[in-house]
């Protein structure tokens, strides 16, 4: 029985809702948590990086060994496995490593060149290469080609 004090306009306490959330809202929230961490783990970049950047920074650098040829006046070969690639400068009758930005580079993970098991281009004093060539990339099914030109062109198309 509800308890009043004589006097006062008081109404008899009624038996309190418990606090908390609705089912309802708790799934709601459960969603849009779930669909916010699939979002930032999709906005995350490959630690990998991408095949395509990948591409683009070998043709950069086959590039610059063509450039290399020309100022300095001397062949610069590229040779290629699946593996990865470097750049050798004809000095003293001998192909030697060069260095620095143009030393030997590995595929990053997952990544490997289609073709021989070993494949050279040279670039003589003017620029030319001896020859025109693809060098296929591969990534879990991604395919991006690099295309070197007879005359120094380097383009990526994937």
């Amino acid at each position: 029985m509800p308890i009043s004090v004589p006097g006062s306009n008081a109404k008899p306490e009624s038996p309190r809702r418990e606090g908390g959330f609705t089912l309802i809202e708790l799934m709601v929230v459960i969603t849009v948590i779930g669909l916010a961490s699939a979002a930032a783990v999709l906005m995350m970049p490959d630690t990998r990086g991408r095949l395509m950047d990948e591409a683009a920074r070998f043709a950069v650098r086959t590039r610059a060994a063509h450039d290399a040829a020309i100022v300095e006046a001397r062949p610069v070969s590229l040779w290629v496995t699946p593996g990865g690639y470097g750049f050798d400068q004809w000095r003293g009758g001998a192909w030697t490593p060069m260095d620095g930005a143009l030393g030997v580079e590995r595929w990053k993970p997952g990544t490997a060149a289609a073709g021989p098991a070993r494949d050279r281009l040279t670039f003589d004093t003017t620029g030319l290469a001896d020859r025109a060539m693809t060098v296929t990339l591969t990534r879990e099914g991604m395919r991006t080609d690099v295309t070197i030109e007879a005359d120094g062109t380097v383009r990526v198309a994937g």
